[in-house]
C-alpha cells in the first residue's frame, strides 16, 4: 500500500508517528486503569465480591505484562501498523461488549482477557519498536514522551471516566473507553507507515547523504526471544532486576492504580476526588518521571532506586494511618507521583550495563513482565484482603514493607552479568 504524503514532509513526519503513537498508548493505559473506576458501580450494580472484580483486573493486567516480550515477534511478523490496528480493534470490541455483561465470566472475558490482550500490544514495546525505525537522534528524549503517555493517560482519563461512573454507571465508562480506542483506528491506518523508507524518507536525524542498509532479517524471532531469556535467567542480576520490578508493578499499578478509588471510598471519599488524586500524581510523574532520566544519566542508577523505592515504601504504609483529609492526600499524591515510573530509567540503564545493547531491550522485556506479573499479583491480593478482613490497611502495610524491600535489593545490583553466550550454529 501506497501511503500519502501527509502532515509533516520529510523526516519532520516521523513526529506525526510519534503522536498517533502516544494518543495509542495514552488510551491504552486509560483502559488498563478504568478498573479502577468502575469497581465500586460493578459492585453495587451486580452484587460482585471485590476479590472477583479484582481477579478481573489482575488477568488483564498479567496479560497486559505477558504479551509485551512477544508483541515485538508480532510486528515484525504482521508489521506494526496491523498489529496496532488489530490490537485496537480488540480493546475497542472487548468493552462496547462488556456493557451487555451479567456474569461475571463477561467480566473475565472482557476486561481481563480481551483487553488485556488488545493493550498488551499497545504498550511500551510498541514505544521503543517505533523510536528505533523512525529515529536516529533523540532516542531517549522520545522514548521518555513515549513512557510518559501512562502517566498523561491517568491524568486525562481517570477524572472524566470518575464523574461519568459516578452520574451513570459504569456502562458509560465502558463505552467512552470503547469510542476511544475506535477513533484511533483511522489514524493507524492512514499515519503510520511501517518504515520511514516506505513514504521516501529516512529516520529523524539521519544523514540525508548516507544510504542506510536495509533491515536484517529476523529469524526464529520467537526462538531468540526465549534463548535470551534461557541465559539472562542464570544470573543473580537478572532476578534482581525482575524483582525489584516485580516489587514496582506491585506499589503502583496493581496497588494504588486498582484500589485506591475505592480505598478512598471507604473513607468516604467520592469516586470523582479519588480519580484527581491519581490525577495529581499522573501531573507530578511527568515531573518525576523526567528528573529521573536526567538524573540517570549523573549519577549511580542503584542508589536512584533505592531513594525511589524506599520513598514510595514509606509513602504507602503512610496512607492507612493518615487522616485523609486533604493536606494529607495531597502530600501522599505529590510524593508517590513523583516516583511512580521514575524506576523506569534507572532500571533500563542497569539492564543495559549488566546485558549489553544487543540483548539488553530483550531483557528488558522480560523485566517489564516481571512489573505487569507484580501488577496483577496486587490486584487480586488486594482485593481478597478487603473482602477478607473488611479494609485495606494490611494490604497497604505489607506493599509498602516490599517496597523497602525493593530498595534493599536495588543496591545489590552490579555491573556486567556474566551471561552465558548461545552455542555456535
Amino acid at each position: 500500500m501506497t501511503f500519502p504524503r501527509m502532515g509533516l514532509k520529510g523526516q519532520n513526519r516521523a513526529f506525526v508517528v510519534v503522536a498517533v503513537i502516544f494518543l495509542a498508548l495514552l488510551v491504552s493505559a486509560g483502559m488498563r486503569g478504568a478498573p479502577g473506576v468502575m469497581m465500586v458501580p460493578l459492585e453495587q450494580a451486580f452484587g460482585w465480591s471485590r476479590d472477583m472484580t479484582s481477579a478481573s483486573a489482575a488477568i488483564g493486567i498479567f496479560l497486559y505484562g505477558l504479551v509485551g516480550p512477544f508483541a515485538a515477534a508480532l510486528m515484525e511478523r504482521f508489521g506494526i501498523r496491523r498489529t496496532l490496528i488489530s490490537a485496537l480493534v480488540l480493546m475497542a470490541g472487548s468493552t462496547a461488549l462488556s456493557t451487555q455483561m451479567s456474569q461475571p465470566w463477561h467480566l473475565v472475558a472482557t476486561w481481563g482477557v480481551l483487553s488485556g490482550l488488545g493493550t498488551g500490544c499497545v504498550a511500551i514495546v510498541l514505544g521503543a519498536t517505533i523510536v528505533n525505525r523512525w529515529f536516529a537522534t533523540n532516542r531517549g528524549l522520545v522514548m521518555g514522551l513515549l513512557t510518559a503517555s501512562a502517566a498523561t493517560g491517568t491524568l486525562v482519563f481517570l477524572p472524566g471516566l470518575a464523574a461519568l461512573s459516578a452520574a451513570g454507571g459504569w456502562q458509560p465508562v465502558a463505552m467512552v473507553v470503547s469510542a476511544a480506542a475506535l477513533a484511533l483506528i483511522p489514524l493507524a491506518w492512514f499515519l503510520v507507515p511501517e518504515r520511514p523508507a516506505d513514504i521516501g524518507i529516512k529516520p529523524y536525524g539521519a544523514d540525508p547523504n548516507v544510504d542506510l542498509p536495509p533491515p536484517a532479517p529476523r529469524k526464529d524471532l520467537l526462538a531468540a526471544t526465549f534463548g535470551v531469556l534461557g541465559r539472562a535467567i542464570r544470573t543473580r542480576t537478572f532476578w534482581y532486576l525482575f524483582a525489584t520490578f516485580f516489587i514496582c508493578g506491585f506499589t503502583t499499578n496493581g496497588l494504588v492504580g486498582t484500589h485506591l478509588i475505592a480505598f478512598c471510598g471507604d473513607q468516604g471519599i467520592a469516586e470523582v476526588q479519588a480519580a484527581s488524586l491519581l490525577a495529581l500524581m499522573g501531573i507530578f510523574d511527568l515531573v518525576g518521571t523526567t528528573m529521573s532520566g536526567w538524573l540517570t544519566d549523573r549519577f549511580d542508577p542503584r542508589k536512584l532506586l533505592f531513594v525511589y523505592y524506599g520513598i514510595r515504601g514509606l509513602s504507602l504504609i503512610y496512607l492507612p494511618f493518615s487522616d485523609f483529609s486533604l493536606l494529607s492526600l495531597t502530600t501522599f499524591a505529590v510524593f508517590y507521583g513523583l516516583d511512580w515510573i521514575a524506576t523506569v530509567p534507572p532500571t533500563l540503564r542497569l539492564t543495559t550495563e549488566a546485558f549489553g545493547e544487543r540483548d539488553a531491550p530483550v531483557v528488558f522485556g522480560w523485566v517489564v513482565a516481571g512489573h505487569q506479573l507484580g501488577a496483577a499479583s496486587a490486584a487480586f491480593f488486594a482485593g481478597f484482603m478487603r473482602q477478607a478482613q473488611g479494609d485495606y490497611l494490611h494490604a497497604f502495610i505489607i506493599a509498602g514493607a516490599t517496597g523497602v524491600a525493593a530498595a534493599v535489593i536495588s543496591l545489590l545490583i552490579r555491573g556486567k552479568a556474566a551471561m552465558p553466550r548461545p552455542a555456535a550454529a
